[in-house]
């Protein structure tokens, strides 16, 4: 199998949201051809000064390219786009290859694994792992599930997007992996909520608390940007809230379907259910803010006292 380069082929990306559109904003930078397309055309618009083409369906993308990329909200989004009537699987050549990015539960993507193979269409399931900010730097963590040649032959654009990429194996390996790497992103922040809450009671100064905590060898280097934001009481969304909370759910589910007791994580997704029910438009990292109200703080943006 020939390798995807810019030379080679051209790219469809589907899906303008905050991590799918600075992964096509590289890719093109990075000298690649790239249409893209989502529901919202203001977000695909977004992309036409960079030197990308904006498609106004589906249909029109498929058409015109050999790699599509995809990143998508959740299960329902993803097999819409690519098993609906008008989807990508509708319309999509043979030879196509399908780089599926989002993160979902592992039966999807060996479900799109088989429906594409239908159409005579290779699909790699290939889950995030990294922040918005990881995604502008190049510097994301990739999980790849599928054939290992297809593995191989996508690595200049892997290249181009990330600072790590990983094969794990057969279809829905990769975002099965995805699922593991977020039940310790999820239960890790709320683990450090808990114990930021436990120091301030003692009587420790917040500042200084979570400055100190930031040079432990404890703090996972996915959570030490969340400690200095913290300090600010900034919690404007990087990872939001609302996907959070998605992937513990699909978590779960994928626990309960193969009889795994997860009491951490069952704990931690009731604390981040109750701040996404308070507001959405969060970064995950605030279920500190809420263990430090439930703990009688007044927190503010500027200023915490005491309550």
């Amino acid at each position: 199998m020939k390798y995807l380069t810019r030379e080679q082929v051209r790219l469809g990306f589907i899906g303008m949201g905050n991590m799918g559109s600075r992964i096509a904003q590289r890719l093109l930078g990075h000298g690649y051809q790239l249409s893209v397309y989502d529901k919202d055309l203001v977000k695909a618009e977004t992309i036409r000064p960079q030197g990308g083409t904006v498609a106004k369906d589906i249909s029109e993308l498929t058409g015109s390219v050999d790699v599509v990329l995809s990143c998508l909200t959740n299960d329902e989004a993803v097999r819409t786009v690519y098993a609906g009537a008008e989807g990508v699987f509708a319309g999509a050549r043979p030879g196509t290859v399908v780089l599926e990015m989002s993160t979902i539960s592992p039966d999807t993507s060996r479900e799109l694994h088989s429906l594409g193979a239908r159409s005579s269409i290779q699909l790699l399931d290939v889950a995030i792992s990294g922040s918005t900010p990881a995604a502008e730097q190049g510097t994301l963590t990739l999980l790849a599930g599928g054939d290992a040649d297809l593995f191989r032959a996508a690595e200049p654009i892997f290249q181009t997007v990330a600072k790590r990429y990983f094969f794990l194996g057969g279809a829905g390996s990769g975002t099965a992996m995805k699922l593991v790497v977020n039940t310790l992103l999820g239960v890790g922040m709320q683990a450090i909520a808990e114990a930021v809450v436990l120091g301030e009671k003692m009587g420790l100064n917040r500042e200084r608390l979570l400055e100190v905590l930031s040079e432990t060898a404890v703090v996972a280097p996915a959570h030490l940007g969340k400690l200095a934001s913290a300090a600010l009481n900034d919690y404007r969304p990087q990872f939001p809230l609302r996907l959070m909370n998605k992937d513990f759910a699909l978590i779960l589910s994928a626990a309960a379907r193969e009889h795994v007791s997860m009491p951490a994580t069952e704990a931690a997704f009731y604390v981040n259910s109750e701040e996404l029910a308070g507001n959405d438009d969060r970064d995950f990292s605030a279920v500190l803010r809420r263990m430090e109200e439930a703990a009688g703080f007044e927190v503010t943006p500027s200023a915490r006292v005491t309550g």
